[in-house]
């Protein structure tokens, strides 16, 4: 058998680029795309060798630099592509040299893109009788060389094209991919297609006609708007065509000689040791014989190193020094019998004696964790195994499962045993489903989850993606057993069988993702301290606030419906009378149809359609002069607040508890703030006085009162401490009224002369200044000219010098190292500080202005909250914490604990840090949380 192995070179670097970490060695240099690029041939390498093959020929095609044919025919060819990351420019030639060195001949025609040189081979070898051709690759325009011999490759995704399969992902055959491609045209590529059509239309129109010169030659009997658009595009669409064909007919003097020329080397191990050793891939370097000199030096990288190389590094936990091993395949056992059960049993016995982690997971109905109802449990304790126990699965074709209360029954002492270690993918989920049938556990020593936030905040941290990039893994989706969108099944109509596979292989999984991120997490002293001793035990603390939740009023919210639904109808009466007729508040379309072709007021900003633009950045400016879009405004605000929270949040009460229980997110902003969702309790609006009354329906239970104990102006305090500036420094350290201060400094006036006007601008300076603001913005939020903004920012910076020299070296920091650190060390990832995009990258030189502040405000309120949280366990209190909102946690108390909870909970809040200024923690009681707060 004859084969011929192509790599798509130029879609494989940009995926091993933004798959990997940013790993970077001693010297500075990226090297994740190298890795990955290294990781992924050898991988498919592996694959696609065996004994069978006579003749095994491969190539990895990149772009060669400069124009092609397609820029001469169309000027704006793939015009509107960033640039590539400079980061990844400069390993370019680095994953030329590695692809050399790993046996593979590279291909690179002057004027011929890759996929053209790949389209010409794949002709040639099978006109010159090749069995196979394999493409590896992520582009879709591929798809259109796909036959009987020719298939591609998706080692991202694990899939294979062939013809069927492309029918079942694009509803066309390959035949027809380009006929497709011209319809719906290529974003990628900047190449237009007929507008409004989409892929559906197009296979639609494909499937009834079969060809484009059908389509083109029937286009007077497609009616509608679609139809106007393709009799529109007819003259063009001959164009695309000729874009989107892959060429392959190109001359170039390999495509003769395939089989000579292309054969697949020996891998070059003297030329891998030096590559190797530069970049640092210390476990590649020691397979091919190398001792690098520095194994001893504490901080050398590993070869997942995204740390800082100078950083000291320090032990990993003795938990997690066992080697991570690659893993080809898993062997996964399905545990549904007594026999198997007490197996199982006595291997976490046995790893519960010597120490040894093991990795556990829930599968579940809902991803609502109060409610969701337990269909599984899979294991893993060692790599390469994982082990399912399905306990109630819909499947009537297989084996009796074990009956659920025994199962529990048997695994509740270990689950329950503080000295047995356990690591989790998001645990906090896990503890959840558990303890809904009453198992609550303990001895979870890692998250996977938690771990991938603190290393890389920027990065998806869930499995799938966690595997692939730590582990060069595959994994099974969960759409691979339980289908996608309107016909995809919960997880107990899954068979027994297939969730066997996609069960221990999460277990599995997660347990050597333990051992990779808890090893580097360890390589940073700050990051493993941030990690062990505020993300774990604060991920402990949000499973109880979660579990506590909080009472409402529901009388309260529905008569407050009621009152809005009355006004939402008052202020349509008052939009329709400005408006001169009636038309439909909740329709963009009419808005923008009555706003500008109706009253004709000025076009604000557009659309990426083009139509312009009705949201709420464009009404507030429009409000400014007109009223009609203020009561659009204003009717938009109700009626969300209502379908938000007053209509929504009595249907939310748990039946069980009685109370609402949020859901905090904790692995998501890349602050390290919380995200909480169902009900979001953190854009309750408190500016309006609808809003501020939603408060009022959070009530404490009979006989207690609640408590919100919020930071002080906290941002403000943490520029004071960071910037070092002493005269911020000697405002906060005097007890002054900040604002008032800062007014007293711009103005000039003494503090006993500062106006309220002057502390209303000072406010505006102090809180828009540490988030970035510009004279343009200031003086767009004063009302002032911006003249007199830019005079203001000036006598700030000369009262407050420290504060401009902070922000200017906060910025190129950020540059130099693409992440800013909070005070504890989080590292803030800024991955459009380097960005050729102008608007993108004045934000996130922005955002590295307020990052630290937020970041560390943050780390603030959860440390505080572990500490509250270990003070009200040793003291045994009934007052419970059941809620947090950015730099507010909110307590339930009884009254007979109020005077204790009053005195000690601000003490233990400030004294969790010493900052160069006082924090200062203020600390509110009432029946209600707007009380309170």
């Amino acid at each position: 058998m004859k084969r011929l192995l192509l790599v798509d070179g130029s879609s494989y670097l940009y995926r091993a680029f933004h798959a990997m970490p940013d790993l970077r060695n001693r010297a500075g240099e990226p090297t994740g795309a190298i890795y990955g690029m290294v990781n992924m041939l050898r991988r498919l390498r592996a694959d696609y060798t065996s004994e069978n093959i006579s003749t095994h020929c491969i190539a990895c095609v990149f772009d060669a630099p400069g124009k092609t044919f397609r820029d001469d025919v169309y000027a704006d060819y793939k015009a509107t592509r960033a640039s590539m990351p400079e980061d990844l420019a400069a390993q370019i030639p680095h994953i030329h040299d590695v692809t050399r060195a790993l046996g593979w001949p590279i291909i690179m025609e002057p004027g011929i893109e890759a996929d053209d040189v790949i389209g010409t081979l794949a002709r040639v070898a099978v006109e010159q009788g090749f069995d196979e051709v394999v493409v590896s690759t992520g582009d879709k325009d591929l798809a259109q060389l796909v036959s009987d011999k020719v298939r591609l490759v998706d080692t991202m995704k694990n899939s294979v094209m062939t013809r069927e399969a492309v029918f079942e992902k694009f509803g066309v055959y390959p035949e027809q991919i380009v006929d497709y491609l011209t319809l719906v045209g290529d974003t990628v590529d900047n190449v237009p297609g007929v507008e409004k059509v989409g892929p559906k239309t197009a296979a639609k129109w494909l499937a009834e006609y079969q060809t484009l010169d059908a389509v083109v030659a029937n286009a007077d009997k497609i009616g509608g708007k679609v139809g106007e658009n393709l009799q529109k595009a007819l003259d063009w669409l001959p164009t695309a065509k000729f874009l989107v064909t892959v060429k392959t007919d190109c001359e170039f003097e390999l495509a003769r000689h395939i089989e000579s020329q292309l054969q697949a080397g020996e891998e070059d191990a003297h030329a891998l040791r030096a590559l190797f050793q530069r970049f640092e891939f210390k476990t590649w370097f020691r397979a091919l014989g190398g001792a690098p000199a520095d194994d001893a030096d504490a901080g050398s990288s590993g070869d997942f190193s995204a740390t800082n190389m100078t950083a000291q590094a320090n032990q990993a936990p003795s938990l997690f020094d066992s080697p991570t091993q690659s893993v080809d395949s898993i062997r996964t056992v399905c545990v549904n019998t007594p026999a198997l059960l007490d197996e199982l049993l006595q291997q976490l016995s046995v790893a519960r004696d010597s120490a040894s982690v093991v990795a556990f997971d829930t599968e579940t109905d809902s991803l609502d964790p109060m409610r969701a109802r337990l269909v599984g449990l899979s294991f893993a304790i060692e790599p390469g195994v994982g082990y399912y126990i399905p306990l109630a699965h819909q499947d009537l074709t297989a084996d009796p499962q074990l009956p659920m209360d025994q199962v529990l029954g048997k695994l509740k002492p270990w689950f329950e045993d503080a000295n047995s270690p356990k690591v989790a993918q998001n645990a906090k989920y896990d503890l959840h489903v558990l303890a809904n049938q009453g198992v609550w556990v303990n001895g979870v020593v890692g998250d996977t989850m938690l771990a991938s936030y603190v290393l890389e905040a920027h990065k998806p941290h869930g499995m799938d993606a966690l595997a692939l990039r730590w582990l060069n893994y595959n994994t099974i989706k969960f759409e691979e057993v339980a289908g996608k969108g309107a016909n995809q099944i919960t997880f107990d109509q899954v068979s027994i069988d297939s969730a066997t596979r996609y069960a221990a292989e999460d277990a599995e999984v997660t347990l050597r993702l333990a051992h990779v991120l808890h090893r580097e997490l360890a390589q940073v002293e700050q990051l493993n301290a941030l990690y062990n001793k505020v993300e774990m035990p604060f991920g402990q603390v949000l499973f109880e606030v979660e579990r506590n939740g909080v009472l409402i009023d529901s009388n309260k919210l529905d008569q407050q419906s009621a009152e809005i639904a009355d006004k939402l109808k008052d202020i349509e009466a008052q939009a329709f009378e400005l408006a001169g007729g009636s038309f439909n508040l909740n329709s963009p379309k009419q808005i923008g149809e009555l706003l500008f072709d109706k009253l004709g007021l000025p076009v604000v900003k557009k659309t990426a359609s083009g139509a312009p633009s009705t949201d709420e950045e464009v009404l507030s400016k429009l409000a400014e002069d007109y009223p009609l879009p203020a009561k659009l405004l204003e009717h938009r605000s109700l009626a969300k607040l209502k379908s938000t929270y007053t209509d929504k949040l009595p249907r939310m009460v748990n039946e069980q508890t009685g109370r609402v229980h949020t859901n905090y997110a904790q692995a998501v902003a890349v602050t390290g703030r919380l995200a909480s969702n169902d009900p979001n309790l953190q854009n309750i609006p408190v500016r309006t006085a609808e809003g501020r009354r939603v408060r009022e329906a959070f009530i404490a239970a009979p006989g207690h009162v609640l408590v919100s104990a919020d930071y002080s102006q906290i941002e403000l305090r943490i520029m004071a401490h960071i910037s070092g500036d002493e005269a911020l420094i000697g405002a906060f350290n005097h007890g002054l009224d900040i604002h008032s201060a800062t007014a007293s400094e711009i103005f000039g006036v003494g503090l006993n002369e500062v106006t309220a006007d002057h502390r209303r601008t000072a406010k505006v300076i102090n809180f828009g200044l540490i988030y970035g603001m510009s004279a343009f913005g200031l003086a767009a939020n004063l009302s002032i000219t911006r003249e007199a903004a830019k005079l203001y920012i000036d006598r700030y910076f000369a009262r407050y010098p420290g504060v401009a020299q902070y922000m200017e070296s906060i910025r190129q920091q950020a540059k130099a190292d693409g992440y800013v650190s909070t005070v504890f060390g989080r590292r803030l990832w800024l991955p459009e500080i380097k960005s050729p995009n102008g608007p993108r990258r004045a934000a996130a030189e922005r955002a590295a202005i307020n990052a630290p502040m937020q970041g560390t405000s943050a780390d603030l309120i959860k440390m505080a909250m572990v500490e509250l949280s270990a003070w009200l366990k040793a003291e045994k209190l009934g007052a419970k914490m059941i809620m947090q909102v950015h730099d507010e946690v909110i307590l339930e108390v009884p009254k007979g604990e109020l005077e204790l909870i009053q005195a000690r909970v601000p003490e233990i809040m400030t004294g969790v840090a010493k900052l160069r200024v006082p924090l200062e923690v203020g600390c509110g009681v009432g029946n209600n949380w707007e009380e309170a707060h």
